[in-house]
C-alpha cells in the first residue's frame, strides 16, 4: 500500500512501521524511542536481534537527543557530508534503547539526503530505518521492491527510484584508528581528503568476527540466482544464456546483457534492481565483469555488496 508522507507521520506517530525512501535505499523506519515500534522492524525484517540499527535525523538537536559528544573530527565530516550517505558510530546517551545498539555503548547516526525522508524524519523525530526488504535479500531501491517483498502489508512513501542504490558508508571515530565498518558512496580518499589523515577499512574477516554496526556479519544483498564473476571464456565473448551478464565496462545490452560502461554510479544505481530483475525473470546464475578497487571511488562499496551477495 502506497500512502502520503503526512499519513507516514500519523502511522510512525502510532508506532506503526512504515517503508520511506532515502538516496541510498528504502528503510523500514520506526520511531527511535518506541521499543515495541522497534521489536516489530526486527520481526518483519527477520532481522537477527545482534544486528544493530541505524538512526536517521534531520538535524544537529535531534542528534544531541542521542548522543553524549560529538568529536571535533565528527564535526567536520558532519559539515562535509550531512545530509548525505555517511553514518557515524557515537557514544550514546543512556536515553537509547539497547534493542537499536544490540547492547553495545555506541549508536550510529546518520542524516539521509532525501527530501521526503527529512520531512517525515522533521515531524515524527529520529528514526530507525534499516532496508525495507526481507533480511538477507536484496536492498529495495524502487518502491515496487517493497511492495512486492511484503505484498502490499506495509505501507511505503513513494520517492521515486533511490539515486544511490547500496548503503550509506558507516564510519567509527571511536578509536584510533578511524575505520570504515561498511564501504559506501562516500568512499576511504573522501574521508582521509576532509580528515587530512590515513583511514583504515575492515576486512571482511573482522566483520564476520564481531558486529560493530549495521552491515557488517551477515549474509546480505542476496538474491536467489547465484551471485558469481565472468569467467576467462566469458570475458573473450562466450556466453551461456542461462546466466545474466553485467558488463561494468562495456555498453552490450540485450535480453541477457546489461552494460554499464564504466559508469560505476549507474552500476550503484542498477545493482539490486538487476538482482531482482533476474530472479523475477529465472536466471539461475548472474555473472558480473570483474573490477578493482581501483577503478573507481565506489568500486570498493561495490565489491563489497558482490562479495557478500555471493557468501563472502
Amino acid at each position: 500500500m502506497v500512502i502520503s508522507s503526512q499519513e507516514a507521520v500519523n502511522q510512525l506517530k502510532k508506532g506503526k512501521a512504515v517503508a520511506i525512501p532515502t538516496e541510498t535505499v528504502y528503510g523500514l523506519a520506526a520511531s527511535a524511542f518506541n521499543l515495541s515500534a522497534i521489536e516489530s522492524i526486527f520481526e518483519i525484517k527477520g532481522r537477527p536481534s545482534d544486528n544493530p540499527l541505524i538512526v536517521h535525523i534531520n538535524s544537529i538537536e535531534q542528534l544531541n537527543l542521542l548522543v553524549k559528544d560529538v568529536s571535533d573530527e565528527a564535526r567536520t565530516l558532519i559539515q562535509a557530508f550531512w545530509p548525505g550517505p555517511l553514518t557515524l558510530l557515537f557514544p550514546k546517551k543512556d536515553e537509547v534503547l539497547d534493542k537499536i545498539t544490540a547492547g553495545l555503548p555506541n549508536v550510529a547516526v546518520r542524516m539521509p539526503e532525501h527530501p521526503i525522508a527529512l520531512e517525515i524524519i522533521q515531524e515524527t523525530g529520529p528514526l530507525v530505518a534499516p532496508s525495507a526488504n526481507r533480511s538477507g535479500s536484496p536492498s529495495p531501491t524502487r518502491v515496487e521492491h517493497v511492495l512486492s517483498d511484503y505484498n502490499g502489508f506495509i505501507p511505503v512513501v513513494d520517492g521515486g527510484k533511490c539515486q544511490v542504490g547500496i548503503e550509506s558508508t558507516v564510519l567509527s571515530l571511536l578509536h584510533e584508528p578511524i575505520t570504515i565498518l561498511r564501504p559506501g558512496k562516500i568512499s576511504k580518499e573522501h574521508i582521509e581528503f576532509v580528515l587530512h589523515k590515513p583511514v583504515e577499512v575492515a576486512t571482511m574477516k573482522e566483520s564476520h568476527e564481531k558486529v560493530m554496526s549495521p552491515g557488517m556479519k551477515y549474509t546480505h544483498y542476496s538474491p536467489k540466482a547465484k551471485v558469481r564473476w565472468m569467467n576467462t571464456l566469458e570475458l573473450e565473448g562466450e556466453f551461456d544464456k542461462k546466466s545474466l551478464y553485467l558488463h561494468v565496462f562495456g555498453s552490450f545490452n540485450s535480453e541477457h546483457h546489461k552494460g554499464f560502461n564504466r559508469d560505476f554510479n549507474h552500476f550503484s544505481r542498477e545493482l539490486f534492481d538487476q538482482f531482482r530483475k533476474a530472479d523475477e525473470q529465472g536466471f539461475p546464475e548472474i555473472a558480473i565483469e570483474p573490477f578493482r578497487n581501483e577503478d573507481h571511488e565506489m568500486a570498493s562499496a561495490l565489491l563489497n555488496r558482490i562479495q557478500k551477495a555471493m557468501g563472502v
